[in-house]
C-alpha cells in the first residue's frame, strides 16, 4: 500500500516540518511485520508530496500463527498481507507521530494552521459498499474521487476487487487531515492485524476528536472501529453521546465539556470549598484529578490511590513525576490500595475523592468500603459521585446492556443513592447534599450525581 500526502500551501515545504521528515532523507521505520519508508517525491516552494510506503513480509505475517490452520497455503497466498488498512493507520502513527499528535517543536504555529492538502492512497481495502466512502467524507467537506480496481482486466466477469485508489483532498489541518484518514482507513476494511481492546475507545475518542460526535455515520464509525465488538461499541457511544454537553457558559458556547471533566471540575470545586489541605483520590487512574490538584497552592499535600498497578503507572507518566522536584514529589504520593481493606496510609487527610469508583464494587462489599473511608478514615470531607441509573433511558438506542459499564456491578436511582447516603450519614456521623451533574433531562435528572459528606461535629 502506498500514500502520498501533497500540499500547495506557500511554503508547500512547511509540510516537512510539520511530518517531521526532512524531504533530502529517505526514512525507514518499522512495523508488525515489515516496514514503512517515508520520501519526497517533490518538495519546492509551490508544491511537496510526501510518502507512506508500506514493505510488508506476507511470511512473517504467519510465523507466529500456531493455530490449528498454521500450515495451510492460503495464509501465504492471498491478499491480506499487501491491503490491510491497518497496517496504514499503524504505519501513519508510528511515521508521523507528531504531526498526527499536533506538535511542530520548529514551527509550532503551523499545528494549527489551515492548509490545501491532498491524500492519494493505492489498493485501499474496502470490504463494505462503496457507498461509505461517499457517507464518510461527505459530511466533512471533502473533495474525493476513487477508482474502483477489477480483480482481472482479462476476465471482467469476475468485477471489482475489494480494493480501491482513492484520492480526497481538504483544507484543514494537518492534524486533523491525518486524524480522519486514520479512522476511515480502519472503518473500511474490517479485518486487522491486532486485537481490538479497550484501548481502542481512548483511540478512537483521541482522533475523532471535535469532528466523530457530529458525523452523522458516528454510530457506524465507532462499530466498524472497533470490530462490531457490542461491549466496546455501546461505551463509546455512550461517551460520544453523554461526555460531550456543551457548557453552560455564554462566553463560549461551542466549547464542549465531557461529562468525566465535569464530574472532576465540581469535585475540585468542593474541594475548594471544603478548606481541604490535603487530599486522597481513592480510584485515581491515570491522575487526571491529581493534575488538576496540583495546580492549587490550597492542596499542601496529595495522594492517588488505585488497585490497579497499570494505571498508577500511566498516572506516573502523566504527572511527571520522574522528571519532578524533590519539593513536588514531597506533596505527592502515588499507592496501590483498594476501598476495601482497612489501610493506614488513608488516614489523616482532610478530605477523600471517588469519583466513578463505588459502581465498580460488588454491592455486599459496600458496608466494608464504608468502614474504610467514614469509620477509619474519617476524612472531614469525601466527595463521591456515581452514574444516575435512570438516565440510562437516553441510550438506551445505544447500549444494550443494562449498565453503561461491563465493569459496573450496579447503577443507582436518584432515590437509591441518596437513601445509601442518609444511612451512611447516620451511621458515621456525617451530613450530605447531592448534587447533579452533566445536563439533565425530564423526569430522569442528570446522567451523574454527586455526595458531599461533611463530618459533623462531635458532642
Amino acid at each position: 500500500m502506498l500514500l502520498e500526502i501533497t500540499t500547495t500551501h506557500t511554503p508547500a515545504t512547511d509540510l516537512g516540518y510539520l511530518l517531521h521528515k526532512h524531504p533530502d532523507k529517505l526514512q525507514t521505520v518499522d512495523i508488525a511485520a515489515g516496514q514503512a519508508h517515508i520520501y519526497y517525491t517533490e518538495a519546492s516552494e509551490n508544491a511537496c508530496t510526501a510518502c507512506l510506503l508500506l514493505d510488508i513480509n506476507p511470511v512473517d505475517l504467519v510465523r507466529g500463527d500456531r493455530g490449528r490452520n498454521a500450515f495451510l497455503q492460503e495464509h501465504y497466498v492471498n491478499d491480506r498481507p499487501y491491503t490491510s488498512n491497518s497496517f496504514l493507520s499503524t504505519a501513519i502513527v508510528k511515521a508521523f507521530t507528531s504531526a498526527i499528535n499536533g506538535t511542530c517543536h520548529t514551527k509550532p504555529e503551523l499545528v494549527s494552521t489551515n492548509m490545501p492538502l491532498s491524500a492519494k492512497i493505492y489498493s485501499l481495502k474496502v470490504d463494505c459498499s462503496k457507498d461509505y466512502i461517499d457517507k464518510l467524507f461527505a459530511p466533512l467537506d471533502y473533495k474525493y474521487n476513487y477508482e474502483v480496481i477489477q480483480l482481472d482486466e482479462k476476465f471482467p466477469s469476475w468485477g471489482a476487487a475489494k480494493v480501491v485508489n482513492l484520492t480526497v483532498e481538504k483544507n484543514t489541518t494537518l492534524k486533523e487531515f491525518l486524524s480522519q484518514l486514520y479512522v476511515f482507513m480502519m472503518v473500511l476494511d474490517n479485518d486487522r492485524h491486532h486485537w481490538v481492546s479497550q484501548n481502542d475507545i481512548d483511540v478512537l475518542m483521541r482522533r475523532g476528536e471535535n469532528w466523530l460526535e457530529t458525523h452523522p455515520e458516528k454510530d457506524w464509525i465507532t462499530k466498524r472501529f472497533l470490530k462490531n465488538l457490542k461491549s466496546l461499541t455501546s461505551q463509546a457511544l455512550l461517551q460520544l453521546a453523554n461526555e460531550a454537553e456543551l457548557t453552560p457558559a455564554e462566553t463560549q458556547p461551542e466549547k464542549r465539556v465531557n461529562l468525566h471533566q465535569q464530574r472532576l471540575d465540581k469535585a475540585l470545586e468542593l474541594l475548594k470549598l471544603s478548606g481541604a489541605e490535603t487530599v486522597v483520590d481513592m480510584g485515581c487512574g491515570e491522575g487526571k484529578l491529581l493534575k488538576m490538584l496540583l495546580k492549587e497552592s490550597q492542596f499542601k499535600k496529595i495522594s492517588g490511590m488505585d488497585v490497579a498497578f497499570g494505571e498508577l503507572q500511566k498516572a506516573k507518566e502523566n504527572l511527571f513525576l520522574d522528571q519532578a522536584s524533590p519539593a513536588l514529589k514531597e506533596r505527592i504520593k502515588l499507592f496501590q490500595g483498594s476501598v476495601t481493606y482497612q489501610d493506614e496510609r488513608l488516614k489523616g487527610f482532610d478530605a477523600a475523592v471517588l469519583v466513578e469508583v463505588i459502581e465498580h464494587l460488588d454491592e455486599e462489599r459496600l458496608p466494608d468500603m464504608e468502614k474504610v473511608i467514614f469509620g477509619v478514615a474519617q476524612p472531614k470531607t469525601v466527595v463521591l459521585s456515581t452514574p444516575n441509573a435512570e438516565y440510562n433511558v437516553v441510550f438506551e438506542k445505544l447500549i444494550a446492556e443494562n449498565f453503561r459499564h461491563d465493569d459496573h456491578r450496579f447503577e443507582w436511582t436518584r432515590k437509591e443513592f441518596a437513601d445509601w447516603c442518609d444511612k451512611v450519614c447516620e451511621k458515621f456521623n456525617y451530613s450530605v447534599e447531592i448534587f447533579p451533574v452533566g445536563q439533565a433531562e425530564k423526569n430522569v435528572g442528570s446522567p451523574s450525581q454527586l455526595a458531599l459528606f461533611k463530618q459533623n461535629e462531635r458532642n
